[in-house]
């Protein structure tokens, strides 16, 4: 037992060491290696719904909260919220949902893209929570974990598209609000 102790601590100091972390931390490619590796274990969990429930439910939550908060804003009228996943009639899950009772053109292509807002929440945490995060290799992946979980369910889904779509008004309105407010930005 004094073995695999004294093996923890080696192993902790070495893997703390000034070096091991400056590599770990400002090294690009073991930060893909560290995503990828994530990413896989995640989709390895997909042959149990529990397992799946488990490690998507963070993200799930997050993702479907902006659905819930942009539609509420802009008078949606959200309903039915689920976090938990339900297998789909091609034999995958569908992780989450939100239904919408008042979806119309000016609220339709906000409300269904509102997972983007996560970006700007990562954006954040790495620009003012890092530098302020004391280095551990530990709180380093949970750094990277919290930071996959945000961007990977900051991505809309193919339902949220075809919500957002079905309004073309919408989108040429949302498209040129888009367009003129990178116009101001650029110029």
């Amino acid at each position: 037992m004094e073995f695999l102790q004294q093996l923890f601590y080696g192993f902790n100091r070495w893997i703390n060491s000034p070096e091991v972390l400056n590599l770990l931390a400002n090294n690009r490619f073991f930060l893909i290696l560290l995503v990828i590796v994530l990413v896989r274990l995640k989709y390895h969990t997909y042959s149990s719904m529990w397992a799946t429930a488990l490690v998507n439910v963070p993200g799930t939550a997050l993702h479907e909260l902006m659905h819930y908060s942009v539609g509420l804003i802009l008078n949606a009228r959200p309903c039915n919220f689920t976090l938990f996943p339900k297998r789909s009639l091609d034999g995958g899950y569908v992780m989450g949902s939100v239904g919408f009772r008042n979806v119309r053109f000016y609220n339709a292509v906000p409300s269904a893209m509102a997972p983007l807002l996560l970006l700007f929440v990562g954006f954040y945490l790495n620009r003012y929570f890092l530098p302020t995060m004391r280095l551990t290799a530990v709180n380093y992946i949970l750094y990277v974990l919290l930071q996959t979980i945000i961007i990977e369910n900051a991505v809309p889904s193919g339902a949220d598209f075809r919500v957002a779509f079905m309004y073309p008004k919408g989108v040429i309105l949302y498209g040129l609000l888009a367009l003129m407010i990178m116009g101001a930005l650029l110029f």
